[in-house]
């Protein structure tokens, strides 16, 4: 079992990383402002203006660390791993069956099956503990339908007729994200999902903490010795983490969505905290940025059961537990993915 360890993000503008023992300092303005043992890191990532130095990025890449460099919003730009770990068989068999479509379509079956199976409940529970009979009714009717997708994927499919499906229960699921927000604010309501750039206040906090989940999987695919360039829900694109991707989706709901509608839903975040820029993307202020990491690592930290394993742990872990029963696959070990399905 891996030790749960933290991620160390770092936003302050003009920071300077660099090595001392065995140990990060962090220093900002000539002076050192924090330190944290390399032993208690599994990843580091690094928001706009950050250097870090040669020494840092060698000690980390032979300790199985990653370092990710984003944009001061959110968007990955590079990512920097030492040499990937783990049996080159097992990487191997991952290549051959991503090029097998009815392997492939296997793995990526399993992967939509827990998405839409984790959407369901999130609408459930939403639609149990809502007062407001229209959006009690709207949240029901969409679980049901994600509920019939579901068991659409009972049996095989082609590739091209999963991605369809998993888009479908997507654009249903977002149809009635806004029935999720429980204020009245007209800076908090969504209408659509929108990407590049986010169009609202609750866009752009899914788009950075999808980003943030993402860096997360991907280190737990390279930890657990699998190419997380390879996947198969996901089409082969350069520079992109098909596999972290694809293991990834089963987790949106469960980690970021709750993060968000927590925040909002709370009333942490208020719409000063946001700005539009001249292309229409909405930004977040440092501040909200700093507040909703500080809610997503709360929320890697709650204690759940995994619903395979039957074992309690916190729900950081689950991306490191996942990567590992999809490497299982890959050696015949299971005969089928199992998606993380949250109860």
């Amino acid at each position: 079992m891996k030790t749960h360890l933290n991620t160390l993000f770092v936003m302050t503008q003009g920071a300077y990383l660099r090595k001392q023992s065995d140990a990060v300092v962090v220093r900002v303005e000539k002076k050192d402002v924090f330190r944290v043992p390399l032993l208690n890191l599994d990843g580091i990532v690094c928001f706009g203006r950050v250097s870090v130095s040669p020494f840092l990025l060698g000690a980390c890449a032979d300790r199985g660390l990653s370092v990710s460099l984003m944009t001061r919003y959110g968007r990955l730009m590079a990512s920097v791993n030492g040499f990937t770990r783990g049996n080159v068989l097992l990487r191997r068999e991952q290549y051959r069956r991503a090029d097998v479509p009815e392997l492939a379509a296997s793995l990526a079956r399993s992967c939509v099956i827990g998405k839409l199976a984790n959407f369901r409940t999130l609408l459930r529970r939403a639609a149990r503990e809502t007062k407001q009979g229209e959006s009690k009714e709207k949240l029901s009717t969409a679980a049901r339908r994600i509920a019939q997708t579901v068991k659409r994927l009972a049996t095989p499919e082609t590739l091209d007729v999963i991605r369809g499906i998993e888009g479908d229960a997507s654009r249903v699921y977002f149809s009635v994200f806004d029935h999720l927000i429980r204020r009245d604010d007209d800076d908090f309501r969504f209408t659509v999902r929108s990407r590049r750039p986010p169009k609202d206040a609750i866009n752009a906090m899914l788009s950075f903490a999808y980003a943030l989940l993402s860096h997360d999987v991907r280190s737990a695919c390279e930890a657990a010795g699998l190419d997380a360039a390879v996947g198969c829900l996901h089409r082969d694109r350069p520079g992109r983490p098909g596999l972290a991707l694809d293991l990834m989706e089963e987790l949106r709901p469960v980690i970021v969505d709750r993060v968000v509608l927590s925040l909002v839903n709370r009333r942490q975040v208020h719409s000063s905290g946001f700005t539009t820029e001249p292309t229409g993307g909405v930004r977040m202020d440092d501040k909200t940025r700093k507040l909703l990491l500080a809610e997503y690592q709360k929320r890697k930290q709650e204690e759940i059961t995994h619903p395979f394993l039957d074992e309690r742990m916190s729900l950081g872990l689950v991306p490191h537990l996942q990567a590992r029963l999809y490497a299982r696959v890959l050696r015949d070990d299971l005969d089928a993915y199992p998606p993380f399905a949250w109860r």
